[in-house]
């Protein structure tokens, strides 16, 4: 019969035993558990008095030594190439090779002088070698045939072992990258700020790579550079934002853009690639990985990483670092369309405000015209009675022609207020430009300005309101007269022109005169803001109302001190 302390300790023994094996098979889950165990199992197995476990390094192309017992500090820094030294000899063969005096063997590389004789097997799996099991004594002759059969047994074993430890690592790895994908997904949706969310994913970029840098590039409105907009380097805890533009035209980033395919290079200090302008800079790096920013079938910029050691970008990190890019496309047009959201409730607010300002301004005039047609009136009867007083008569011509001025204001108010349809009817544009050149020529004439015509042939006919175009086309004219001043040269110009694969009917009026600013373009149709001394703000405001009502559209450009150009655009529609 068994105590009750000895059943208790039984118990106790074989919970630690249970421990102790968990422990053991947690430790085979993992690469370098599985390297150091199976060291270890080979070393004792063999009497060895060191041993090392080499694998082969694809982006160096180096033999490795993962972990070591027994040798010398300086042993374990030692790089071998493959075909180099025994362990090279063994790893390019796939032979296992014995040497009873490593002084004797030509293919030994010395890395402890204490080593005498070494066995080294190769580590095979799925017909191809990943490295090498090397055990070594302080005597000559140590091992024998046995100790072949054994380490070969040990060697297959631990690369069996090894595939497991890289799959569960792999499955780790994808699991925290989905898990920090699906983060970084949640932070585009909650967070604003596009500057943060691409530096956050430039980070993330840099982290799951294990790359050194990273860069983030977006495309300029021409698509002629690139303007380097998020950068995180792993070596800097503070990071200075860079200023950065790229050519394309100078750039082999211009073959991922262009291409809108991922581009590796796993040496940048290659010759041909010395003297490109994105690597001017990362003379510390070596690989380089660029995948494009991708959105609605364009391309917006790309996604960069550099490492400082030589590397081999894998199928899944490419495809990794595409999906970061994409997000980062997400990213970026999520922030597109909020702005364009912020633009339209801004421009929406603007119209009420017009809208309401119209009204008013329509209210304004109609109260004002009555009276004003009286004063009118009596100023004419007036005028009539005191005709001997020249004084008097000076003066009322001045009042007389105020009241015109204040007709003429009001006038223009009504139209800005109206949304009269065109009354529209067919016509030749020939007919339009010398009509309107007619009422203008004296005008013309006067301040010494040159005017030519320039009407494609077989232009087809206009289908619009006559008297509105002829308004139009005055108003450009005469703005253009007080632009140029006294000389200058006036062009009209009718052609055809397509925008987005549209036709359009363009009349355009040409100038020489002092052109204006971006900021001053932006303003000129907004109502009753003017730059002229004795103008009313509405001209230009009445030119764009008239191209709405024919759903057409005005265009201008303008240099300081060189001129304008106004087109008015009608569409050609069946």
């Amino acid at each position: 019969m068994k105590s009750a302390s000895e059943d208790k300790n039984n118990v106790l023994t074989a919970k630690k035993a249970s421990l102790l094996s968990i422990n053991k098979i947690k430790r085979l889950l993992t690469v370098q558990g599985v390297i150091r165990h199976f060291l270890k199992i080979a070393i004792d197995l063999t009497q060895s008095d060191s041993g090392s476990f080499v694998l082969f390094n694809p982006n160096t192309g180096f033999l490795d030594i993962e972990a070591s017992f027994g040798l010398k500090r300086r042993a374990k820094k030692t790089k071998l190439r493959v075909g180099e030294g025994i362990t090279g000899w063994v790893a390019t063969s796939g032979k296992t090779l014995r040497i009873d005096d490593v002084s004797k063997d030509w293919r030994y590389v010395s890395i402890d002088p204490r080593i005498r004789s070494e066995l080294a097997v190769p580590i095979e799996w799925q017909s191809t070698i990943v490295g090498v099991l090397n055990v070594d004594s302080h005597e000559k002759c140590h091992y024998r045939p046995q100790h072949e059969k054994q380490l070969e047994t040990i060697a297959s074993e631990a690369a069996q072992w090894l595939s497991y430890a890289w799959e569960i690592e792999k499955l780790r790895q994808q699991a925290k990258q989905l898990s920090t994908l699906i983060e970084i997904g949640r932070t585009i949706v909650s967070q604003e700020d596009l500057e943060k969310t691409l530096e956050g994913v430039v980070r993330n970029a840099v982290f799951f790579m294990n790359a050194n840098k990273g860069k983030l590039f977006l495309l300029n409105r021409e698509k002629s550079e690139l303007l380097l907009i998020a950068s995180y380097d792993s070596n800097k805890e503070d990071i200075k934002k860079e200023k950065m533009v790229i050519s394309l035209s100078e750039s082999i980033f211009g073959v991922v853009v262009k291409k809108c395919k991922p581009l590796a290079i796993q040496d940048i200090h290659e010759e041909s690639l010395m003297h490109c302008p994105e690597f001017a800079l990362e003379n510390e790096m070596v690989s380089f990985l660029a995948v494009p920013l991708v959105f609605g079938k364009e391309c917006q910029g790309l996604l960069a990483i550099f490492t400082a050691t030589p590397h081999r970008f894998s199928n899944s990190q490419i495809q990794l670092l595409q999906t970061l890019a994409d997000l980062s496309a997400v990213a970026l047009a999520k922030a597109r369309l909020l702005e364009r959201i912020v633009q339209t409730e801004e421009n929406l607010r603007e119209g009420e405000r017009l809208l309401s300002l119209g009204l008013l301004a329509a209210e304004i005039a109609h109260e004002i015209r009555n009276p004003l047609t009286v004063i009118h009136m009596l100023l004419h009867s007036l005028k009539m009675r005191i005709k001997e007083d020249p004084v008097s008569q000076r003066d009322l011509e001045v009042l007389e022609k105020k009241m015109s001025q204040l007709n003429r204001i009001v006038d223009q108010v009504l139209v800005i207020g109206r949304s009269t349809e065109p009354a529209l009817e067919v016509m030749k544009v020939e007919e339009i430009i010398d009509d309107v050149l007619l009422l203008s020529r004296h005008k013309l004439a006067g301040q010494r300005i040159e005017v030519q015509t320039k009407i494609s042939p077989l232009l087809p006919n206009l289908k619009a309101d006559r008297a509105q175009v002829e308004q139009a086309v005055l108003n450009l004219i005469l703005n253009a007269i007080q632009a140029m001043g006294e000389g200058g040269r006036l062009e009209i110009i009718a052609e055809i022109q397509h925008n987005d694969a549209e036709p359009y009917l363009a009349i355009r009026v040409k100038d020489t005169g002092s052109g204006m600013t971006q900021a001053e373009i932006e303003d000129i149709f907004v109502p009753f803001l003017t730059r002229k001394k004795e103008g009313t703000g509405l001209g230009l405001a009445i030119v764009q109302k008239i191209m709405e009502n024919h759903r057409g559209k005005v265009e201008v450009h303008s240099t300081l001190g060189q001129g304008s150009t106004f087109s008015l655009l009608f569409p050609l529609l069946d």
